[in-house]
């Protein structure tokens, strides 16, 4: 067991990529505080857990609200005692908008909970890090956050600023124990492009063009391994980067 008697938080838990992560934590030992705004998916997803013989616990935690994102990080030192690994998975999609269409509702949606709410989680757990003297943050950032071909503005934004805030957080504390690194997913299939029922027709017209070579849709489990790698001891030496895992679709570009 890659993760055992760790506790782990994992946000955005209720599907996909978080669901995976967190099945696959507890699988390998991790007790996994899963959190996520739908309350019965989350519930649903610990269940699983817990009939696998696995250590979890629900929360509904709406990321965009600094008093959940804090008193998520709270209820998992009270449960488990501690905290090991925070994982930051919640986002959410745009509409594909460019610049001139993007309005500051949907801007500021978008980043308080995609941005600005892993930084509040980073926020609270570096102090327990920090007195621990480890700790290990894994941010889901986005091939969107590694070009401007893949998402609207405000997501392919919202994501650059994680890679940025990954990058110098593990930079910040690299001699503190503390290993901060995200995951750059190509597309994966999950429900996070259900924002696309109204697509903005000249962004989808454009980002139609990369997504054209994209040589495969990847699976939440093949991101979850990614995850569960950079959680572990395995990944002792990697701090400050980003993974990208997206079958070779950035390698055309």
């Amino acid at each position: 067991m890659k993760l055992k008697d760790q506790v782990a938080i994992v946000t955005g838990a209720a599907s996909g990529m978080g669901k995976a992560i967190a099945e696959l934590y507890a699988k390998e030992g991790a007790k996994v505080v899963a959190a996520d705004l739908n309350k019965e998916g989350v519930e649903a997803v610990v269940d699983t857990i817990k009939s696998n013989g696995g250590q979890a616990i629900a929360l509904s935690v709406n990321i965009a609200k600094l008093d959940e994102v804090e008193g998520m990080i709270d209820a998992a030192v009270k449960e488990f005692g501690t905290l090991d690994i925070l994982v930051n998975n919640a986002g959410i999609m745009d509409a594909m908008e460019p610049v001139g269409d993007i309005t500051d509702e949907k801007w500021d949606l978008i980043f308080d909970i995609n941005t600005k709410g892993v930084m509040r989680a980073m926020r609270k757990a570096i102090p327990i890090f920090l007195e621990k003297g480890k700790g290990v943050i894994v941010n889901t950032a986005s091939t969107g956050g590694l070009n401007g071909a893949h998402a609207g503005a405000a997501y392919g934004a919202s994501k650059h600023a994680v890679v940025g805030l990954t990058k110098n957080t593990g930079f910040m504390y690299a001699k503190e124990g503390i290993r901060c690194n995200a995951i750059a997913p190509g597309g994966v299939a999950t429900n996070i492009a259900s924002a696309l029922k109204q697509p903005n027709e000249f962004g989808m017209s454009r980002t139609s063009l990369a997504s054209a070579v994209m040589p495969r849709v990847g699976t939440p489990e093949e991101i979850a391994k990614v995850a569960l790698f950079l959680a572990s001891d395995e990944s002792s030496f990697v701090n400050g980067t980003v993974i990208t895992a997206d079958a070779g679709w950035t390698a055309a570009f």
